[in-house]
């Protein structure tokens, strides 16, 4: 049965698309991508001079910078509202996020609260308030990861965040018929926060590369971008093991067997 939500919306200099988390990784990258494209960009992030510093780089393409957090709703409500002024968004991509790795006994309790707040809540804050900026039709993507696919060792908070963000996306995705709701979920990728982790990261790949498999799959049908598939394929399967026998692999990648 064919999906019966609109098409995305074509490349061209008529997009408006408002990025948040584009002050590196993942979401600095898709913002070259997309200037690359001839878009009209919203960038957004906590840190004014790096979002600053990009603008100035991607010129003379066209760049709004909006700081913000998406974990304090007043200031996102705020930005939304200033964004609505300049006319309808065809995309809004959430990307930013907090990483942390470690085991579960380990963590800072006040560090936890506060990934939960920007990756968990802030997902969905951008759930309620990215519609209000879309034109009808518009796109909203929100970023999960493969590391909320399974339980892992290691994956701690982070990885419980993501698995609710992909819940999350696909609630969303189930009420809002009259919106082109996406999931993106990246295996590992060469940013500041996979620097953190002491463990192989199998399939690696860069940011750049990352932002080619999520523009083409943004611009294909589909609700869920997955890369790279070498490893996602296979953490898939595990999920869809029962758990006598996904445990018995995870428990295998644990320091302590």
């Amino acid at each position: 049965m064919p999906d019966p939500r609109p098409a995305p919306s074509s490349r061209g200099r008529s997009e408006r698309i408002w990025i948040i988390g584009a002050s590196e990784g993942i979401g600095r990258a898709l913002a070259v991508a997309c200037a690359a494209r001839g878009a009209h960009l919203i960038l957004s992030a906590r840190s004014r001079p790096q979002l600053e510093a990009l603008a100035a780089e991607l010129a003379p393409a066209r760049v709004e910078v909006q700081p913000l957090d998406v974990a304090d709703r007043a200031g996102l409500d705020r930005a939304a509202q200033y964004i609505r002024t300049g006319g309808p968004v065809d995309r809004v991509l959430h990307l930013a996020a907090l990483y942390d790795p470690g085991r579960i006994a380990d963590l800072d309790p006040a560090r936890a609260a506060r990934i939960v707040a920007v990756n968990l809540t802030g997902s969905f804050n951008l759930a309620q308030v990215g519609p209000t900026v879309l034109r009808p039709g518009g796109q909203l993507a929100l970023t999960g990861s493969v590391a909320g696919y399974v339980g892992l060792p290691q994956g701690q908070i982070y990885s419980a965040t993501k698995a609710g963000v992909i819940n999350l996306a696909e609630s969303l995705r189930a009420e809002r018929r009259d919106l082109d709701i996406r999931l993106i979920c990246p295996g590992f990728v060469e940013t500041r926060l996979t620097a953190m982790n002491d463990f192989p990261m199998p399939a690696i790949i860069t940011p750049e590369q990352a932002a080619v498999a999520i523009l083409k799959g943004l611009d294909a049908r589909g609700f869920e971008i997955h890369f790279p598939h070498r490893l996602t394929r296979s953490l898939k399967l595990i999920r869809a093991l029962p758990y006598a026998l996904s445990m018995r692999l995870t428990r295998r990648l644990s320091r302590e067997e």
